[in-house]
């Protein structure tokens, strides 16, 4: 279903009625539009690969979210439709308490460490630079990780041109500090240098244990991976560590994928030992090859969107090399290991928590409860459709996944997971959530296939204009049906 644009701003006139009772009179008119059967067009559009045009963002509007007809309706020409904005459910301070978005970062707002243009834009909308003059919240959940979250922060925000704060964040291994009281010792691995050993630690992990200590402690244990000095200086001595004559006397308690290997070689090597150990005993061989212990990585996403034109494997691969040599080495044992980041839905849920209480902190809204609506943004069907719609299936509230086409979504090509809209920029995508949300504060009806406008003559916009509510007359002709 088409719909009309929005007509652009012109200067403003002196209005002849306050805005509190120019708003009363308009919502007078409107009623009587209704009683007609006129109504604005919907743009909840449900074909899931149904595109919207591109689009910038529109003006502010006026006092209290509701902008004045004089600041959105041009009285430049005769069949102008009537598409005065009506600001969806927001608070005293402007803020809209009802939705909010969620944000993948690679491929939808970063691509190659640099902005995607229209993701700058973007946030100015969400930010209030909109025809509603409305505040939304948003966080951002990615799949990508390797270091602290006040990193990725203070580099998003440096990219986004906006204030990115670690309450609004969410990266692939965040939600495994709630692993931190569960085990001891722990493999983590990915990521450069001692970064992630770092970020494990400042999760409250006690014992970390990398691939360079082990490495350190036995060169033999990847035959073509030499450390360099640097990496020989800052891996630990495992056995000083832990009072130990031997590595086997050291257990490892869990295995967790931090970030992406940056040595796929010695990494699977090291991760397979220690799966195919006696209770996670370093350099011993379990009989049964089921005595290992859990592999958690912190994602699953095969593909992502990097620099280079195609997009680029990531860790999910090494997951399916994992399992798949695991099983080819151990004579058809399968090895089960664990996926947080998305689609998983346990991450969506952590993800609601964390914006209940951004919601909270940020903007004074109440964090008993989440928004009615999430509308995330992403650009992996695999991942980012999947995980939204089954977070949807399964939420109380709803959460409305959109897929834009500057990832690794291919456009033209059918998505194994279909969205519920398809759009071509991460702009596109935030214009069409607050327009859905707000033609649901203005009643706007969602099951009709036709609607209607109601062209306006020169002298009904110049009484709109100057704050009047007009007689209105129905001309059969003057309907205009949207298709």
């Amino acid at each position: 279903m088409s719909t009309l644009p929005v007509p652009q701003r012109p200067p403003m006139c002196d209005r002849k009625a306050s805005s509190s009772s120019f708003a009363d009179a308009f919502d007078d008119a409107r009623r009587r539009l209704d009683e007609m059967g006129v109504h604005e067009p919907d743009t909840d559009e449900e074909d899931a690969l149904s595109p919207v045009p591109s689009s910038g963002s529109s003006a502010v509007g006026g006092e209290g979210g509701l902008a004045s007809p004089a600041e959105t309706v041009s009285p430049a020409s005769p069949a102008t439709p009537i598409t005065v904005p009506v600001a969806p459910m927001a608070d005293a301070n402007g803020v809209a308490d009802n939705f909010a978005f969620a944000f993948d970062i690679d491929g939808v707002l970063i691509r190659g460490g640099r902005p995607i243009p229209e993701a700058v834009e973007a946030m100015k909308v969400l930010n209030g630079e909109n025809e509603w003059g409305i505040k939304v919240p948003y966080i951002f959940l990615t799949n990508g990780g390797g270091k602290f979250e006040t990193e990725r922060c203070q580099d998003l925000s440096a990219q986004l041109e906006i204030d990115v704060s670690p309450g609004q964040f969410i990266c692939g291994h965040t939600p495994m500090r709630e692993f931190a009281d569960r085990y001891g010792t722990v493999l983590v691995v990915g990521g450069e240098g001692e970064k992630c050993r770092q970020v494990a630690e400042s999760y409250g992990f006690r014992d970390v244990v990398t691939p360079g200590d082990i490495l350190k402690a036995n060169a033999t244990t990847a035959p073509f991976r030499k450390l360099t000095d640097k990496e020989h200086a800052n891996s630990r001595d495992l056995l000083a560590r832990h009072g130990a004559e031997k590595l086997s006397d050291i257990v490892i308690e869990a295995i967790f994928v931090f970030a992406d290997s940056r040595d796929w070689a010695s990494d699977l090597q090291i991760i397979l030992d220690i799966a195919q150990s006696k209770g996670g005993r370093l350099e011993t061989r379990s009989e049964t090859f089921d005595e290992g212990p859990p592999i958690y990585f912190s994602h699953n996403d095969v593909l992502w969107s990097a620099a280079h034109e195609h997009a680029r494997l990531g860790m999910g691969a090494l997951r399916r090399i994992v399992e798949t040599v695991f099983e080819d080495t151990t004579g058809g044992k399968k090895l089960n290991t664990h996926a947080f980041g998305k689609p998983q839905v346990s991450t969506f849920e952590f993800a609601t928590r964390l914006l209940q209480q951004w919601r909270a902190t940020q903007h004074g809204l109440a964090e008993l409860e989440p928004p009615a609506t999430v509308y995330f943004v992403g650009d992996t069907p695999e991942s980012d459709i999947r995980g939204t719609n089954a977070m949807n299936a399964k939420a109380k509230n709803e959460w409305y996944s959109i897929l834009v086409k500057t990832g690794v979504y291919q456009d033209g090509t059918e998505p194994k997971f279909k969205p519920r809209k398809l759009v071509d920029t991460v702009l596109d995508a935030v214009n069409h959530g607050i327009r859905r949300e707000m033609v649901r504060a203005s009643g706007g009806r969602r099951d009709s296939v036709v609607e209607t406008s109601l062209p306006l003559d020169q002298d009904t916009l110049k009484a709109i204009a100057d704050g009047c509510v007009p007689p209105v007359e129905v001309r059969e002709d003057l309907f205009l049906a949207e298709a």
